[in-house]
């Protein structure tokens, strides 16, 4: 039987580097370096776990009409992988804009940089082989 995937979305130096911990939790990781990477193979493979940075869309950045750099990906997720979990990693500056995502698509977990292992362990329990 296959392990449950987690796609790591790493659009920055700063995404948390947690492959130890997730192997731990029985999930298998892979690592994307864009969106539009991960979006295609979400249609082929849904994952069970999303793990990706917030970045706020300040100006037009992002179309004018869309929160962030994840919109386009929870728009996805509701038709090809609607059962994912999704783990967002944010700034603190930017915390208070992230839960416009939840109109989205439900997020599992909103974690403020640094992340810690302890902090995010809870939130793969659902996989059944995380040790507390």
């Amino acid at each position: 039987m296959s392990k449950p995937l987690l796609y790591s979305i790493i659009e920055s130096p700063f995404h948390p580097h947690l492959t130890a911990l997730y192997h731990q939790a029985g999930l298998e990781e892979l690592c994307f370096r864009n969106m539009r990477k991960v979006m295609l193979k979400i249609k082929k493979k849904p994952p069970a776990f999303i793990a990706a940075e917030f970045f706020y869309g300040y100006s037009n950045n992002y179309a004018g009409v869309n929160i962030s750099n994840m919109d386009v990906l929870l728009f996805s997720l509701q038709k090809y992988a609607p059962q994912a979990k999704v783990l967002v990693f944010v700034d603190k500056k930017e915390r208070q804009y992230v839960d416009k995502l939840n109109q989205i698509f439900p997020l599992h977990g909103v974690f403020i940089k640094p992340i810690s292992e302890p902090e995010i362990k809870p939130y793969l329990d659902i996989v059944g082989s995380v040790e507390r």
